[in-house]
This record gives structure tokens, sequence and C-alpha cells, in this order.
């Protein structure tokens, strides 16, 4: 068989993926998970406010607290990362090390001022890093 004896390449550029198809059980899924996603971005943010208001009353009052507000602001932060953060490794790094930081406070059972202070001038700094970083515009 002689090299032009060969048919001719097909009309579309074979190397090219042909886009995957969408159907409407596809859609309610994306959907879905949208929701969802919102859902866990609201909740984490509601718990990560409420405990670090509990903290910030704390520290401006001069008063004790628990290891409950911290809890509740560590759960709120695992809960945004698992909505929020789209890297696994991240993802779960963020998450086990907040469990990991509540479950050592549960441990001790005493909560100290350098704590609280910690907790607040934390949050302050990555409030901060949000507000002012814009995200990337995709070209």
């Amino acid at each position: 068989m002689a090299p032009t004896d060969l048919p001719p390449p097909p009309a579309g550029d074979p190397l090219q993926p042909s886009p995957p198809r969408t159907t409407r059980a596809d859609d309610q899924d994306s959907d879905d998970n949208r929701r969802m996603h919102v859902a866990g971005l609201m909740v984490g943010t509601a718990l990560m406010f409420l405990g670090f208001l509990q903290v910030f009353l704390s520290i401006s009052g001069g008063f004790e607290i628990d290891v409950i507000p911290f809890l509740i602001y560590f759960g709120g932060v695992a809960v945004w990362a698992n909505a929020a953060i789209e890297n696994p490794t991240l993802r779960y790094s963020i998450i086990g090390g907040v469990l990991f930081l509540g479950a050592v406070l549960k441990y001790y059972d005493e909560v100290l001022f350098w704590h609280k202070q910690v907790l607040f001038w934390t949050t302050v700094v990555i409030v901060m890093y949000f507000m002012f970083n814009e995200p990337k515009k995709s070209a």
C-alpha cells in the first residue's frame, strides 16, 4: 500500500477531545453542590463569629471563659475550610490542625489570657488579609 493510498484524515482535529455531555442530573448535582458550599460558608462563618465574639468580650470585659467558645470557633473554622478551600491537602491540614488545637484545649480544660490574645490577633490578621487581598481575575 503506497502512502498516497491512505484515506484522508477526519474533518475534526483527532487530538482534541470532544466536550463532555451535560445532562439535567449533572446540572442538579452542581446546583446542590453550590447550595451546600454556600451553606457551609454561612454556618462556618457564623460559628467563627460566635466563638470570636465571646473571646473578644472576655478580653475587653476582663472575665474568664471556658473552652467552649474556642471549640465553637474551631468548629466554625473546620466547617468553613471544608466549604471554602479547594486544595484537599490544605483543606484537610487546616481541619486537622483546628481539631487538634480544640482537642488539646479540651484536654487541659483551661483558657489562659494569652490563648485569647493569640486567637484574637490571629483572627484579626486573617480578616485583614482577606479584606485587602483581591482575587486574581481569570482571563
